[in-house]
């Protein structure tokens, strides 16, 4: 039986080299993450995963799993915003790539974060119990993943009835006439500036092309509550650049 197909990118591969593509990507620019979304989003990502944790607003106590986050952006702020209520939430933070994770253990270390469990999985196949989590999270991490449904239906099983699911990806432009300067500036500048920079304009084409592949803000929400997963919100960010899809396993 032949095997699958998916987009890499513009590309069309078979399904199963696409988490191995993905991986090489990820390798390449696991020491310059920041940057990387420094130059992709003109540094704002900063702001926007802030805006993420602010709404997600993280209790103490709570279990929460943070999904395509090797790096520890996310899951550092969580635990920053949580400690600021006095407390201490126990933070697991799950990526494929190993290098991601060895580069979010190492600012880890850094910053004095310990207790953090770091789980090196497939967003599709978590190894998590069933009902376990109090919030996933996930930021600029699910549209590389091969199947978005079966991931999606994965930050379901694992949530507890009452658990929030919170997504930040880059997204469709909505505001009239940002969309044409922001698909000038993405493919023409952003691949000569990552060259410039870590000398690797394949790995930014890819993450341009995966951008625009990905479901617009509608599309998106309908997968979501396809995945069984309820009360579905969007914000957008900067006109729709990126944007926040929050939902709750109800």
């Amino acid at each position: 039986m032949p095997d699958p197909i998916t987009s890499f990118g513009y590309r069309v591969v078979p399904e199963s080299e696409k988490q191995s593509l993905v991986r090489d990507v990820f390798s390449s620019v696991a020491s310059r993450y920041d940057l990387m979304n420094d130059l992709m989003s003109g540094g704002v990502h900063r702001l926007w995963k802030d805006a993420l944790v602010e709404w997600l607003n993280p209790r103490p106590g709570w279990r929460v799993l943070d999904v395509a986050g090797g790096t520890g952006d996310i899951a550092f702020r969580i635990a920053g915003a949580v400690r600021r209520r006095g407390g201490a939430a126990d933070i697991a933070v799950c990526d494929v790539n190993p290098d991601m994770l060895r580069e979010g253990m190492r600012r880890a270390h850094l910053k004095g974060e310990g207790g953090m469990n770091w789980l090196c999985a497939d967003a599709e196949t978590l190894p998590v119990a069933a009902a376990s989590i109090d919030a996933y999270t996930i930021a600029f991490g699910i549209r590389n993943v091969t199947h978005t449904e079966r991931a999606l239906a994965e930050a379901r099983r694992v949530l507890k009835p009452g658990g929030r699911f919170l997504c930040l990806e880059f997204s469709r432009v909505e505001a009239a006439g940002l969309d044409v300067l922001y698909d000038r500036f993405s493919f023409s500048v952003l691949p000569r500036l990552g060259d410039a920079v870590t000398g690797d304009a394949d790995a930014y084409q890819y993450l341009i092309e995966s951008i625009r592949r990905f479901p617009a803000q509608a599309a998106f929400t309908k997968m979501v509550e396809k995945a069984g997963l309820s009360r579905v919100k969007v914000r957008n960010m900067m006109g729709g650049i990126a944007a926040m899809h929050s939902a709750w396993r109800l």
